[in-house]
């Protein structure tokens, strides 16, 4: 039978972190999360939209428990202060939903100077996990799922003679390489976790083509006018609604028979019921998290290092 909301174990007692969490993939998670009884932080940027978000969740489910809290991965200040808050607010800390992201925009960089798409992607969320991971392992069982996307698969590895793509940049080329980041953080995170044997586990998840307001962003901003048209029409006319978009990332957070170091997403590639999938790009894997994990250090100043 196929995998759904349904089959979420009861959440009861649990804290969820996810990210994006105001709108699309992020804020159909926090709904599906809170109506299985766990309290949910919902870190977003836009605190207002955040706002008419935890609204819409309450209508659903009056007595969700929702917290919103303001995260602006494209700012490291200001992600060690989001997480720090969630940090001392929740001890323990049982899923972090590593979903936020921006797709397909022109080249500009974040507040500290880092290429966009892979400073909001990837280094904003290895700062928050960062500062999360000892709030997981306080839990005793807990789970990072980090959302990647079919894109990594047009992406190349982080090239530490051009972090911020100064030459040749091009918007899904930058897109590309910020997901597979996700994708190499995801794994690599679990590998660490299991050598120091920490109740924590990682697994990487993707939602398909799914109609979101990410697609029409994309359109509005991209340089690459003719791509961003073409997925946004394909999200439109044929991709799946938010909500099943959601799903492969909830089977990694909740599914009792996940593992870490698993990759979920639809069957059919863009499309179908939740499942997991094989994990490709097996070649130069090790390579590219070690280089991956260097870079991301001394970017960021954060060391993802079990003390």
């Amino acid at each position: 039978m196929a995998w759904s909301t349904a089959d979420i174990p009861d959440q009861s007692g649990r804290v969820a972190v996810v990210t994006g969490a105001n709108g699309g993939l992020g804020l159909e998670t926090s709904r599906a999360l809170a109506g299985a009884g766990a309290h949910v932080v919902m870190a977003a940027r836009n605190q207002d939209k955040a706002a008419k978000a935890a609204d819409s969740i309450r209508e659903s489910h009056p007595d969700a428990s929702l917290e919103t809290v303001a995260l602006d991965l494209g700012s490291q200040t200001a992600t060690r202060a989001a997480a720090d808050q969630i940090g001392a607010a929740h001890p323990k800390i049982d899923l972090l939903i590593n979903n936020a992201g921006v797709m397909g925009i022109p080249r500009t960089l974040t507040e500290d100077g880092h290429e966009m798409q892979f400073g909001v992607n990837h280094l904003g969320h290895w700062t928050f996990t960062s500062r999360l991971l000892p709030n997981l392992r306080s839990a005793g069982d807990a789970r990072v799922v980090t959302v990647s996307s079919t894109a990594h698969h047009m992406g190349r590895s982080v090239n530490p003679n051009d972090i911020e793509m100064e030459k040749g940049y091009g918007d899904w080329k930058a897109y590309g390489r910020s997901k597979l980041a996700n994708w190499h953080f995801g794994l690599g995170l679990n590998e660490l976790l299991e050598a120091e044997g920490w109740p924590v586990r990682s697994l990487i998840a993707h939602p398909g083509l799914s109609d979101t307001e990410l697609q029409a962003t994309s359109v509005e901003l991209s340089d690459g006018k003719r791509l961003a048209k073409m997925f946004h029409s394909m999200s439109t006319r044929g991709g799946m609604s938010a909500a099943r978009g959601a799903l492969p990332q909830l089977r990694a957070a909740t599914d009792p028979a996940a593992n870490g170091g698993q990759y979920y997403g639809p069957r059919w590639m863009n499309t179908g019921n939740p499942v997991r999938l094989p994990i490709l790009r097996r070649l130069g894997k090790k390579r590219a998290i070690a280089k991956l994990w260097a870079v991301s250090a001394e970017l960021t100043g954060e060391q993802i290092l079990p003390d």
